[in-house]
């Protein structure tokens, strides 16, 4: 008895690993999801005006003190109360202070100050607001009247009461006092996205596997919520630089000899319509900053959300054009039932 072999057609080369190993794994999903968000903040003009507006304040407050040789506190005795000039480029005070080297000064230490009062508040709300919706139950009810306490507080009057007992603790102290009224709303909504992250299964998948809770709070819970904060944080740069403003004009914030943009404003108040360098550049500043501040934040809003900026209206064009399809394929096929 023969036995009749058929041999196989040979496959084309490269084939079988192809059709073993199955698609190319593509990029990371994070990876695409940072692409669009770029792109999406990249055609947001007001983005990208006070991205380069932030940038371009950050390099005057840390490079400006190399483009003059004066000092913010060293006077200049023969040059009181002058214009502005080649050799004070935003004139002088009624001391002979280089008003350049004194509005750098404050504006470097605002925006220090703002950068870190945001940064402390927003950890502080992201694990408050955090533990309490994912904990719940007297957990949740502590912290919740932590929250509620805080906010029925007078914050701009205890922060003047004890400002004035920190005289001594630096700026950093004066930092700490303003984070901590600072945070409150910030908490409640994080709070309020935890309570409906919590159900979702792959929190819930977490949990049956044992994973514990204070993991899954940074593995699967901040990270939903990451959008929202980086929002907040970046709004909150421009409020703490605010109210920074606000209480070192009263004169409860940076205290002399160091300089903010509120003490500057301060001083320059009084002088302002007789010697407007002394006011007008400081607020100019703060103005742009602050302008600039709210600029990136719309940005990262429209950027982060993906029901808004330009999708809703592609999906409006896309819509149409889908249903002028279907009404000419609906009126072509009436026709033909009409005439066959």
């Amino acid at each position: 008895m023969t036995t009749v072999t058929t041999a196989e057609p040979a496959e084309p080369a490269g084939s079988s690993g192809a059709a073993e190993a199955g698609p190319p794994a593509g990029p990371p999903r994070a990876a695409g999801r940072g692409r669009l968000v770029l792109s999406r903040l990249l055609a947001a003009r007001g983005a990208v005006v006070g991205a380069v507006v932030v940038l371009l304040l950050f390099a005057l407050a840390f490079g400006g003190p190399y483009l003059t040789p004066w000092d913010y506190a060293t006077p200049d005795f023969s040059a009181l109360h002058q214009p502005p000039s080649a050799e004070h480029l935003f004139g002088t005070n009624g001391v002979g202070q280089d008003v350049f080297a004194q509005t750098v000064r404050g504006l470097q230490k605002s925006l220090v100050i703002g950068l870190l009062v945001a940064l402390f508040s927003t950890v502080l709300a992201s694990v408050v607001g955090a533990c309490a919706g994912y904990f719940g139950g007297w957990t949740d009810r502590a912290l919740m009247f932590l929250v509620d306490l805080l906010l029925v507080f007078p914050a701009f009057l205890i922060i003047t009461i004890v400002s004035a007992r920190l005289k001594g603790a630096g700026w950093i102290a004066f930092v700490l006092l303003l984070a901590l009224f600072n945070w409150m709303i910030t908490a409640r909504v994080v709070r309020s996205m935890t309570i409906s992250l919590r159900e979702r299964e792959f929190v819930r998948a977490a949990r049956f596997m044992g994973v514990r809770p204070l993991r899954i709070i940074s593995r699967h819970i901040l990270p939903n919520v990451a959008s929202f904060l980086i929002i907040d944080a970046t709004i909150a740069v421009g409020g703490a630089v605010m109210s920074e403003t606000a209480l070192s004009y009263f004169g409860f914030g940076v205290k002399p000899p160091d300089v903010s943009l509120g003490t500057l404003l301060a001083a320059g108040t009084g002088e302002a319509p007789v010697f407007p360098w002394l006011f007008y550049f400081a607020a100019t500043l703060l103005v742009l900053f602050v302008l600039a501040v709210n600029l990136i934040g719309d940005g990262l809003r429209d950027a982060l959300d993906p029901t808004s900026g330009a999708t809703p209206r592609r999906s409006r064009r896309t819509g149409r054009s889908r249903h002028t399809g279907r009404s000419r394929r609906t009126r072509h096929s009436a026709g033909r039932r009409k005439h066959p």
